[in-house]
């Protein structure tokens, strides 16, 4: 751990993240990217589709989710729509995991709430550049 990151975070404090994918192997890159584009990353909480993520965020509070869109049960967009209701979830900021092709559904999400996307395969820059600009940092 850099002493830059911790300085960087300490004001703030840690960064909790929710990570919504249905491939665990994904929610672990996801993880280390974040974890390798410099960010102050606490707890970090996975969910295998947006139900899973609803409960959740139930319990625990977060201050950043990044969410798949293509996912079984319920997916992504619905998951970003279901947000909107949840008092815990209110101005937290959610970035979209993308594949190549699904740009209607980034439109669509945008609309919803999210406040950016990050498309696979992605490098931890990509993951800086994206993710950072919407924690306010």
């Amino acid at each position: 751990m850099g002493h830059a990151a911790v300085a960087k975070g300490a004001a703030m404090g840690q960064i909790k993240a929710l990570i919504v994918d249905d491939s665990s192997v994904m929610r672990k890159i996801v993880e280390r990217s974040l974890r390798q584009s410099g960010l102050d990353l606490g707890e970090v909480f996975e969910a295998a589709n947006g139900a899973e993520g609803l409960a959740v965020l139930a319990g625990h509070p977060v201050d950043l989710i990044l969410s798949d869109i293509n996912m079984p049960v319920m997916d992504g967009l619905e998951f970003v729509r279901k947000l909107q209701t949840l008092e815990q979830a209110r101005g937290v900021p959610v970035v979209m995991i993308t594949t190549e092709g699904s740009e209607t559904n980034v439109v669509q999400a945008l609309s919803l709430g999210a406040r950016g996307y990050i498309r696979k395969p992605f490098t931890p820059d990509q993951v800086k550049e994206h993710v950072i600009p919407v924690l306010g940092l």
